[in-house]
């Protein structure tokens, strides 16, 4: 006996609004049970890594501090894969776009460098972000090499670049022989948004990011080109629409945000480069980018969820002694059942018997 799913004839609106929530309330009951066999309690659990985050004005500032980076890689990514590509190496777009960006700061760095700087440090990352981006897209539509492979192996590239940077040519002489850059100059970073706050402007261009998505995803001709390049490439091509340009396109914006990404953390929250300019984010914002189904509102909604879970995993190793590989394991199955939810609400299952269906 097998089962299969079938599409259904038609899908209910209330149930596809219900999914999300339902799924969520799923993995946390999931999550709990696993507290609950690790010896804790799955109450205090939910307390420290919900409750106490979101009554905490602090760690709410946090919360949008490290949703920022994963709006804005997510976003990115989204333009790819709704255009069926996978850019799987966003996390070394997020590095080089830092890596090049920081090369501005550190060489007007003790000079009277005036306003100029900072619009020119994060146009670098961009810049970067986006040419680390179009190597992946180019091997593809001229040689047809597999895009999640050779995006993947660029982000070791990226991280090595990174560590032979800090730690040799561009490490700090007064450092204490650590692996990191001198501290920028106030005028090579991004200042908080309100005095004395930890959210900087990088959140700013999250949400720009995402209004413009929007506009260009759902107004836009290029927005029609991607949905159709992804759910009917024949259609696509029949339409006119190139597959190489689309290719280059959408992995030069996904770069490209990566890499403002990258510099809006180095010079908003870091404030210097070193080898661990990112936790993850270019792969958790894969993650990101899924639950919240591709779409820009969504994707900022679960950049801030994920985020959350980052905030009450770090709490929870502190408090309740829980690893914070629990925390990963989470957003897994965070994603697994968003996407089961969906999958169920699309399609009925059909259970076959011996050739036969029930």
């Amino acid at each position: 006996m097998r089962f299969e799913l079938t599409p259904r004839a038609s899908i209910s609106a209330l149930w596809r609004a219900l999914a999300p929530v339902l799924a969520f309330i799923t993995a946390f009951l999931i999550a709990g049970l696993v507290i609950w066999l690790m010896g804790r309690s799955p109450l205090a659990a939910f307390q420290v890594y919900v409750t106490q985050p979101l009554s905490d004005p602090w760690a709410l500032q946090e919360i949008l501090v490290k949703a920022t980076p994963l709006a804005l890689i997510a976003i990115g990514l989204s333009y790819c894969f709704r255009a069926n590509l996978w850019n799987i190496g966003a996390e070394g777009q997020y590095v080089v776009g830092a890596v090049l960006g920081s090369w501005i700061a550190l060489r007007t760095h003790g000079t009277d460098a005036g306003l100029w700087v900072l619009p020119a440090i994060l146009l670098a990352g961009i810049i970067g972000g986006a040419l680390y981006g179009l190597i992946p897209a180019f091997l593809k539509t001229r040689f047809g090499v597999n895009e999640i492979l050779t995006s993947l192996m660029l982000v070791y590239i990226a991280q090595l670049i990174l560590d032979y940077l800090v730690r040799g040519p561009w490490r700090d002489p007064k450092g204490f022989n650590f692996p990191q850059s001198v501290t920028f100059d106030p005028a090579a970073t991004l200042p908080p948004i309100f005095e004395a706050g930890r959210v900087h402007y990088g959140f700013v261009f999250a949400l720009i990011a995402v209004l413009v998505t929007a506009v260009i995803l759902g107004r836009t001709l290029f927005g029609y080109r991607l949905r159709l390049s992804g759910d009917a490439p024949r259609a696509a091509r029949f339409a006119g629409f190139n597959s190489k340009t689309t290719t280059l396109a959408v992995f030069g914006i996904s770069g490209g945000l990566a890499g403002l990404a990258g510099m809006s953390e180095v010079t908003g929250q870091i404030g210097q480069l070193q080898p661990s300019i990112s936790p993850g984010y270019g792969f958790t914002a894969i993650t990101v980018a899924f639950l919240g189904r591709l779409n820009p509102i969504g994707i900022l909604v679960a950049a801030l969820v994920v985020s959350l879970t980052f905030i009450g995993g770090e709490s929870a190793q502190i408090m309740l002694k829980l690893p914070l590989d629990l925390t990963q394991a989470f957003q897994g199955i965070l994603l697994l059942c968003v996407l089961s939810a969906d999958a169920l609400v699309s399609n009925r299952i059909r259970f076959v018997v011996r050739g036969g269906a029930k």
